[in-house]
């Protein structure tokens, strides 16, 4: 099959092609290492099972991917075939003859680049250097083993990056072990990458070593054909969310569903690390605030975060029974009064309405009222937690007392579980969710990198990130207004947690007070956003590093020019021309537009117009040259 040389990138609008020499992939091996290889443990998953497309266009038959073997994964993700190449086939039958002992010599002895990622798979690098194998080694480290750990005992990790004494503290939480190889790994790899410049920093006081390259992870980006398909998407699953919400609030639903946002917070129960804490206080600020200003906007919050349970929540199960009950009840007696309509004009009769209803449709309905009594406050969680005494998020709302109060104009569901189609309560995929809610809200204290913002940007869905993040960091570097592209980034390394979390509660107040035209023109701007995040952009920054790799290892064969690492600053999405998105300046960019808005309004905003006025004005941030004789390059000077 033809190898494809290089990486296409024009089909990106506006975004620079990158005028880097190609490798002659014919002649090389690619050994991508990691646990994560068809095993879904966290976001190094997302980003090798998304990468892997476009990696294996360049690579073609010649790019290899090696995780764990667990059968009811490969029986699901795996496709049985014979190693096309013949050198990969002979290590592998030498392997399995020889109890995974691989002791031969080949003939043809290809040129190899094994890419290893986080430190379970470190060792392979580490024994590779100390047998002085023929190998070009990367390391990438998507975020610091003791960074994690320091950051979820609340400590304040950022301010103290230089004062840590990264021995003691490693043994103390017995990791010392572990916390060796990660750091082995990172001396010996030819190349050392993380995820983010934030990461960057951590490794530099964690690991003791600089990364050579910055490699921020992308996502696979599909377009729609139709521009505000993602629009539409976005109304379809936002009612089947309204849905939900009627079964939960029953008897309680006193409040506008069509004045109702949805905010929501995603990821692995990590408290404080996802910056639950921040917001959960942030939320208390909110509903005094909604209160204080007599605002007729209500939000409910979404917490999904996977926790033990034992079963769903009895009360939420019959909240959605009768819900649909009531539904059920309602086609009924619809059916019959369009059958007396029909019939009554069938005769030139207008119908007495007053007539047309019976008795038993008065007492079903009856019925049907009053068995949306409710004596009890809606719950705040869905399923029944195993330990519910101790949880921290419910010890916490137990703390500020957002109990979905009829008074609360915020209301707060724990979905302790990971979202699924087939669930009787809340039956949607997660993209689904995200697609029909209006802000994630991701305020994290360490995110090394933060898939959950990016998959809601590529999606067209604002959200809210902080300067700890590496992406809230890329998009400060990329947008030079990012809040009027719908991404809201909080500072929590230069401000104290009281003045961030004021800064998150304005941003999430300033929010509710937009019109839904506002929303609707801010949702395609941060849909724009979504081509800075494709691999086909993101993609050079791996192969940057593969280069690298090589002119290290075998300079003989591979010569690199002494030129910057391909810099991620630089090209910005400019400041829109109507900001803030304002009614006044705005027409309908959607099929679906606002009820009850003034349609007399000078309406001057054109997404498409504006779009091509963010293309014309992307700057490119490539400038390879040549470094100046004698001058060292220092940290920090090549911000990728």
């Amino acid at each position: 099959m033809p190898l494809a040389r290089s990486l296409s990138m024009t089909s990106l609008n506006g975004l620079p092609q990158w005028e880097d020499e190609d490798l002659p992939v014919e002649d090389l091996l690619l050994f991508e290492v990691s646990w994560e290889v068809t095993n879904k443990v966290g976001g190094i998953y997302t980003v090798i099972q998304t990468k892997a497309k476009i990696t294996a266009d360049e690579w073609g038959e010649n790019y290899f991917l090696v995780g764990p073997y667990f059968e009811h994964n490969v029986k699901t993700q795996v496709e049985a075939c014979e190693p096309p190449n013949p050198a990969v086939k002979k290590a592998m039958d030498t392997m399995k003859s020889q109890g995974c002992q691989l002791s031969c010599q080949f003939d043809d002895k290809p040129n190899i680049i094994a890419h290893f990622h986080e430190w379970q798979a470190g060792v392979g690098l580490i024994l590779s250097r100390s047998q002085k194998l023929p190998v070009a080694t990367i390391f990438t480290t998507h975020a610091t083993l003791l960074g994690r750990y320091l950051c979820a005992a609340s400590i304040d990790f950022y301010n103290n990056l230089d004062q840590f004494d990264i021995d003691k503290e490693a043994g103390e939480r017995q990791i010392y072990h572990r916390y060796c190889m990660e750091r082995a790994s990172v001396h010996c790899a030819h190349v050392f990458t993380t995820v983010s410049q934030i990461t960057a920093i951590e490794a530099e006081h964690m690991l003791k070593r600089n990364p050579d390259v910055v490699t921020s992870n992308g996502l696979n980006i599909k377009k729609f054909s139709a521009t505000h398909e993602f629009q539409n998407l976005h109304s379809m699953y936002k009612a089947r969310i309204q849905e939900f919400i009627r079964g939960h609030f029953y008897g309680h639903l006193d409040f506008s569903l069509e004045k109702t946002l949805f905010f929501f917070i995603a990821g692995r129960y990590e408290y404080s690390n996802k910056g639950a804490d921040m917001f959960l206080e942030a939320l208390s600020r909110l509903n005094l605030l909604l209160r204080v200003h007599k605002t007729d906007v209500t939000v409910v919050v979404f917490f999904i975060m996977p926790a033990k349970t034992n079963n769903f929540n009895v009360e939420t199960l019959k909240g959605q029974a009768v819900r649909k009950q009531l539904w059920d009840t309602a086609q009924s007696v619809k059916e019959k009064f369009g059958k007396k309509l029909y019939n009554a004009l069938l005769k030139g009769e207008i119908p007495d309405l007053n007539k047309i209803l019976d008795r038993d449709d008065i007492t079903i309905m009856k019925r049907a009222i009053f068995s949306t009594q409710r004596h009890c406050l809606p719950p705040v969680t869905t399923h029944n937690m195993i330990d519910d005494g101790n949880d921290p998020i419910l010890n916490t709302i137990r703390r500020i007392g957002l109990f979905n109060n009829r008074t609360d104009r915020v209301k707060v569901i724990l979905h302790p579980e990971f979202l699924s189609s087939t669930s009787p309560l809340l039956p949607l995929d997660y993209e689904e969710f995200v697609r029909g809610c209006h802000l994630g809200v991701f305020p994290s204290y360490y995110e090394p990198w933060g898939y959950t913002p990016a998959e809601c940007t590529v999606m067209g869905i604002p959200s809210v990130t902080t300067n700890l993040s590496g992406f809230g960091c890329f998009m400060q570097e990329h947008v030079a207004d990012p809040a009027a592209y719908g991404i809201y980034i909080v500072d929590r390394r230069f401000r104290s947690p009281d003045d961030s979390c004021n800064q998150l509660t304005q941003f999430l107040y300033g929010f509710c007070q937009q019109s839904r035209r506002q929303r609707i023109i801010q949702r395609n701007r941060t849909e724009r956003l979504s081509d800075l995040l494709d691999w086909r952009y993101l993609g050079r920054y791996y192969i940057h590093a593969r280069h690298l790799a090589l002119s290290r290892t075998f300079p003989d064969k591979f010569e690199m020019e002494p030129s910057a690492p391909p810099k991620t600053e630089g090209f910005r999405y400019p400041r829109p021309s109507s900001v803030p998105p304002s009614p006044s300046v705005s027409q309908h960019s959607s099929p679906h537009h606002s009820e009850g808005e003034d349609e007399d309004e000078d309406e001057r905003y054109d997404e498409d117009e504006e779009a091509e006025r963010d293309r014309q004005n992307i700057k490119s941030p490539f400038s390879l040259g040549v470094l100046p004789q004698g001058k060292k390059k220092q940290y920090g000077e090549y911000r990728n």
